[in-house]
């Protein structure tokens, strides 16, 4: 994984984890990577993966069992979607649509392009 120098670490790899989750890589009550393993296999310090999980879990997104690992909440899929959709909607559209103002954008290319993506 290549880290970007805007977020924190740990806060890149708790996204990665959720991507996983989206895509159904990890599923509701799935066991998921050890703190050691995804450490490993991202190249990063123990503790910034132990900081990584720990704020997933802080979020309900997985939990612990004892001995056993981390696994995915059951509703973990719906609550990440919703928290991302709430934060582009708040976030990331309010930019996008100030610079379509400045550039001079008009709304119907925008959805001209968009229904012409394969997605």
């Amino acid at each position: 994984m290549i880290f970007t120098n805007d977020k924190p670490i740990y806060l890149q790899m708790a996204d990665r984890l959720c991507d996983e989750i989206l895509s159904g890589v990890y599923k509701d009550d799935d066991r998921i990577p050890s703190v050691r393993e995804y450490s490993v296999l991202l190249e990063v310090n123990t503790n910034t993966a132990v900081k990584a999980y720990d704020e997933l879990a802080r979020a309900n997104i997985i939990y612990n069992k004892r001995g056993l690992g981390y696994f995915v909440t059951a509703g973990a899929r719906e609550a990440i979607l919703q928290q991302r959709r709430q934060s582009f909607m708040n976030e990331q559209l309010p930019e996008l649509f100030r610079q379509m103002k400045l550039l001079g954008i008009k709304k119907e290319e925008v959805c001209n392009l968009f229904d012409s993506y394969n997605v």
